[in-house]
C-alpha cells in the first residue's frame, strides 16, 4: 500500500510528498546546523506518518514528549537500567506502541548507554514481532560519532554498534532509519552511508557542505546554495523523495516542543536601587548561611617537629586494611560460578549482546556482594560460554575437558560457547545439537547463522560434521576422539532443566 504524507511545498507551490512505504525500505539523513528547523522537519514527519506506521524517537533533549498528548505515544524515561529499557523495548515492538525515549537531563555517556540498550531491544526482538517501525534519531551525531571526543570509548563503542545495527541491519528487521544531525563531519561514515534518502538544510561549515553536496551528487559550487537556505527549507533527493535535488519548505505542525527558540523581549526599566535588589536577599529568600571563621591556635614550630620526630605507639598500624578478613579464593569462585548460572538459567539473556550482559553481571555481583573487584570482560565471555555448555561438575574435573578448553582458546570469542556445547555433548553421548538450540547459544534468533557458525567451525578443523542415513546430524570432534549422537538439525529449541537434555 502506497501512502504519500505532504511534507510541505515545492518550489511553484506544488505539494512536496514523501512515500512512506518507500521510506521504510530506504532510511533517511537529515542534516543542517543549529536553527535550520531539523527538528520541525522530524515533528512534521512523525506528525503526518502518526496514523500509518509505528515510531519510536530517541530524544536527547526531550523535545518529541509532547507528541504523547496528541498522537498517544509512550513516554520512556531513560532513567533505568539498560536491562530494563531492552525489555521495555522489546514490549515497544511485541504491542505495537509507538514510544519516546526521553533522554533529557542524563550525562552524554549515560544517554549513549541507554539509547543503544533501547536500539538493541528493538534490534533483538522476536521475528513474530518484526512490524514497519519508523525509529527517529535526533541529534544523531551524538550517538554515532566519528571519534570518542570526551565520552568513554566503551560508551562509544556500544552506541555506534546500535546505531550500525539499525542503518545496515534494521531494514529486514522492519526498523527504518531517520537520523538527524547537525554535523555531518561529525557523523560515523557507515552510519550516514546507509542512507538513500536526504534532506539537507542551510550549512555554513565548507567540510559538512562538501559532504552534503557529495551525498546529493553536487559539484562544489552547487554546494553554496546550502548557506542561502533559509530556516525550514531543505534540498530533497532520494527515492521515497525526489530523483532530482529539490528545494522544499516543511509545512506547519499540530504540536510545539517544550523548549522554544529565544525571542528578543525588551528588558525591564531598571530601578534606582538595582545594586540592592541584587546583593541583598528578598523577603522571600532565606539569607545563606554566614561561615564562622574560627582562628586556629597558632603552635610553635618546635612543638610540631617533635611529634613527627617522635616514633609511633607500639600496637599502632601505619594503614589498617580496610577488610579485616582476607578473600577465600574458594568462596570468592564458586559466588561467581553462582552469579554466572543464574544468568544462564534465565531465558531472557540469551539474545541480548555481551555488553548489556556484562553490565548485567556486575550488578548481579553488587546485589550477592561478591568479595573483591570483578572479572574483566574477557574473563566474563570465557566463563559464560563455559556455563552455557551445562558441563557437569564430574565431567569438568576430567583430563578430556581440559583439553577441550584449550582447544576452545583457539576460537574467537563467540565461537566458544558453541564448540564447548558440542564437546559436552559428544563426551556425554547426547545427540547433536539442533540448530535452534546452537542459535540460542550464539545468541541469535537466526538458525541459519548457526549453521554458517558450524561450517566456520569446520574450516577451523575443530569439528567434522557428517549426516546418517536418516538425515541427521553427527558432530565428531578428532582432537579427542569422541563425537555427538545422530540428532534432528530441525528440532525445536528446548530449554532443559540442568541443561541436561539441550540436543533436542
Amino acid at each position: 500500500m502506497q501512502v504519500d504524507i505532504e511534507m510541505g511545498s515545492a518550489a511553484g507551490g506544488s505539494p512536496a510528498t514523501l512515500d512512506l512505504e518507500e521510506l521504510l525500505a530506504t532510511r533517511l539523513l537529515v542534516q543542517g546546523n543549529s536553527g535550520s528547523g531539523k527538528s520541525h522537519l522530524l515533528r512534521r514527519l512523525l506528525e503526518q506518518s502518526a496514523p500509518w506506521v509505528q515510531q519510536c524517537v530517541i530524544d536527547p533533549e526531550g523535545d518529541f514528549v509532547t507528541l504523547a498528548d496528541r498522537f498517544g505515544h509512550v513516554v520512556v524515561d531513560a532513567s533505568r537500567s539498560e536491562t530494563e529499557l531492552a525489555g521495555i523495548a522489546a514490549r515497544v515492538r511485541k504491542h505495537r506502541v509507538s514510544a519516546v525515549l526521553n533522554l533529557e537531563g542524563l550525562e552524554a555517556n549515560v544517554q549513549m548507554r541507554a539509547a543503544a540498550a533501547f536500539l538493541n531491544g528493538l534490534f533483538e526482538a522476536d521475528r513474530a514481532v518484526w512490524y514497519p517501525m519508523l525509529v527517529v534519531v535526533d541529534e544523531a551525531q551524538m550517538f554515532a560519532p566519528t571519534a570518542g571526543g570526551e565520552v568513554a570509548e566503551e560508551a562509544r563503542r556500544i552506541s555506534l554498534s546500535a546505531m550500525t545495527n539499525l542503518m545496515c541491519r534494521g531494514r529486514k528487521r522492519g526498523l527504518a532509519g531517520v537520523i538527524a544531525t547537525q554535523r555531518l563531519a561529525k557523523l560515523a561514515k557507515n552510519v550516514a552511508a546507509e542512507a538513500s534518502n536526504f534532506l539537507m538544510g542551510r550549512t555554513f561549515l565548507d567540510i559538512d557542505m562538501a559532504r552534503a553536496a557529495d551525498l546529493l551528487g553536487m559539484d562544489r559550487r552547487q554546494a553554496e546554495k546550502f548557506r542561502d537556505l533559509a530556516r525550514g527549507t531543505f534540498v530533497a533527493l532520494g527515492p521515497a523523495l525526489a530523483r532530482r535535488p529539490l528545494t522544499i519548505t516543511i509545512g506547519t505542525v499540530e504540536t510545539q516542543a517544550r523548549s522554544t527558540s529565544p525571542v528578543l523581549m525588551p528588558l525591564p526599566e531598571a530601578p534606582a536601587d538595582a545594586s540592592d535588589l541584587i546583593f541583598a536577599p528578598g523577603a522571600a529568600e532565606a539569607a545563606p548561611p554566614q561561615p564562622q571563621r574560627v582562628a586556629a591556635p597558632v603552635r610553635p614550630t618546635q612543638d610540631i617537629l617533635g611529634e613527627l620526630a617522635r616514633a609511633r605507639p607500639a600496637g599502632v598500624n601505619a594503614i589498617e586494611p580496610s577488610c579485616a578478613e582476607a578473600i577465600d579464593p574458594g568462596e570468592r569462585e564458586a559466588a561467581l560460578d553462582g552469579v554466572i548460572a543464574e544468568m544462564v538459567d534465565d531465558p531472557d539473556i540469551a539474545f541480548r549482546p555481551d555488553a548489556m550482559l556484562y553490565q548485567d553481571f556486575l550488578v548481579r555481583c553488587r546485589i550477592a556482594r561478591v568479595p573483591g573487584s570483578p572479572p574483566a570482560m574477557q574473563t566474563f565471555r570465557r566463563r559464560m560460554a563455559v556455563a552455557r555448555a551445562g558441563v557437569d561438575a564430574e565431567t569438568a574435573e576430567g583430563d578430556t575437558w581440559q583439553t577441550v578448553l584449550s582447544l576452545s582458546t583457539r576460537l574467537p570469542e563467540e565461537m566458544q560457547s558453541v564448540f564447548l556445547t558440542l564437546a559436552r555433548s559428544a563426551l556425554a553421548g547426547l545427540a547433536c545439537p539442533g540448530d535452534a538450540t546452537l542459535a540460542r547459544i550464539y545468541g541469535t534468533h537466526s538458525q541459519r547463522r548457526a549453521r554458517r557458525l558450524l561450517t566456520h567451525l569446520e574450516e577451523h578443523g575443530v569439528i567434522v560434521l557428517r549426516t546418517d542415513l536418516t538425515g541427521r546430524r553427527i558432530a565428531a570432534l578428532p582432537d579427542i576422539g569422541c563425537e555427538t549422537a545422530p540428532g534432528d538439525p530441525n528440532a525445536h529449541d528446548v530449554l532443559p532443566e540442568g541443561h541436561d537434555a539441550a540436543a533436542e
